[in-house]
């Protein structure tokens, strides 16, 4: 059994691919924090004064902001396949131009419906440009020395929340949340639009070959058991993780602490995720694809059980969410560099959306499957314990996920 060692980041690139690389990041890393920042993190800022203003009750806003998120996840497949045979200039152009009009919609929405049809259209946007194209389009461009590019944007994207969430409440502290939407708008089409059609010029170097276990001949990796454990592995992971972060502020007013210390506990997890994906890549090169993924699964799972079993005092309680993040930013880059570690760079786009896919729908989900199992489990840390069950069952799952090499000839 094999699998790819993660040791790019010390590997040259091919010939020429550095210099696209060096051309090509400054781009992602922006248009990531403003495309995170804007589409993204901006809706839970102002859904308050959305649902005071319209009478909309705050599940149905939620529900249409999700339903972006589901139609980001299953528009990836086709936007990984585009991406592998025409390169990232145009569609991320295109997603730039899709996610200005649909906030423009949101922005005008008379009605409930047309809100939700606001939304499924940035899903297409948030499929168009969120990690997965930037990652398929830094890994072609610096593989086998993508992890380093990786890294900086990942880093850049959680700088997201940091920047554009006060720049959000101040909007809002002064305009209605309709014009806080359009000056947003104005902001993603100045920035993105141009960085993407602009900078994202270099050209777009052809696949390289396939790793020799996976030559023509074998099954594409879609159809092989350990892709489809890989996903089982993740989405399972994934569906724990983003109800932790979700159910985590409940989770401390009901042990009795403040929303101020709640929400402290919460940002310090957000600072342990930019700490762990510092660390990734000293991880990766000591550490082989499939038991770092199980072992890295398996510590959400022991975090997540301790946040479940400790009910103070709140020091440990914010060093526990620390150590969450920092295992939810490795999971990050675990799963922007799955492909590539075990089969190479040749169909990155089309493999990682189908790899991504099910994990995003797992990740929107989340937070109404979380908040609906909290009352018949009995509360908030019985929650907390079923997802660290599920977590640890991933970890196993992942142990499945080593592609065998080839027969010799």
């Amino acid at each position: 059994m094999t699998d790819l060692n993660t040791r790019g980041s010390g590997a040259a690139p091919r010939t020429g691919g550095r210099g696209r690389a060096r051309a090509a990041q400054p781009p992602p890393g922006v248009t990531q924090i403003t495309s995170w920042g804007i589409v993204y993190y901006a809706f839970p800022v102002l859904n308050p004064q959305i649902t005071a203003d319209t009478g909309w009750s705050t599940g149905m806003t939620t529900a249409a902001f999700s339903a972006a998120l589901l139609v980001s996840a299953f528009a990836g497949i086709r936007v990984g396949r585009l991406l592998d045979h025409r390169g990232p200039r145009a569609l991320m152009t295109t997603g730039s131009v899709l996610g200005t009009l649909s906030l423009l919609v949101v922005a005008a929405a008379p009605g409930i419906a047309v809100f939700a049809v606001g939304w499924l259209l940035a899903g297409l946007a948030m499929a168009a440009t969120f990690y997965q194209p930037a990652f398929a389009a830094l890994t072609r461009w610096w593989a086998p020395d993508h992890l380093r590019a990786l890294t900086i944007v990942t880093l850049a994207g959680g700088l997201a929340s940091t920047v554009f969430a006060p720049v959000t409440a101040a909007l809002a502290g002064h305009l209605s949340w309709r014009m806080t939407y359009v000056a947003l708008a104005a902001v993603l089409a100045a920035i993105t639009i141009p960085a993407h059609a602009l900078a994202l010029k270099a050209p777009w170097p052809d696949a390289p070959p396939p790793p020799a276990h996976v030559e023509q001949g074998s099954a594409p990796a879609e159809r092989t058991r350990p892709f489809w454990m890989l996903a089982a592995a993740l989405t399972l992971s994934a569906f724990a993780m983003y109800a932790v972060v979700i159910a985590l502020v409940p989770l401390l007013l009901e042990r009795g602490y403040t929303t101020a210390q709640a929400a402290w506990a919460l940002g310090l997890g957000g600072a342990g995720q930019t700490l762990g994906r510092t660390l990734y890549a000293a991880l990766a090169r000591r550490t082989r694809p499939t038991p770092r993924t199980s072992a890295l699964i398996a510590l959400g799972g022991v975090t997540t059980a301790a946040l479940a079993l400790a009910p103070g005092p709140y020091a440990l309680l914010v060093v526990l969410s620390v150590a969450a993040g920092t295992v939810r930013g490795n999971l990050t880059l675990l799963q922007a560099t799955a492909v590539t570690d075990r089969w190479g760079t040749s169909h990155y786009g089309r493999l990682s959306g189908l790899l991504a896919a099910p994990a995003t729908a797992a990740a929107a989900l989340a937070p109404f499957a979380g908040a609906a199992l909290t009352l018949p489990m009995g509360g908030y840390p019985q929650m907390f314990g079923v997802l660290a069950g599920l977590s640890l069952l991933a970890s196993v799952i992942a142990l499945g996920t080593v592609v065998r090499p080839r027969p010799a000839r």
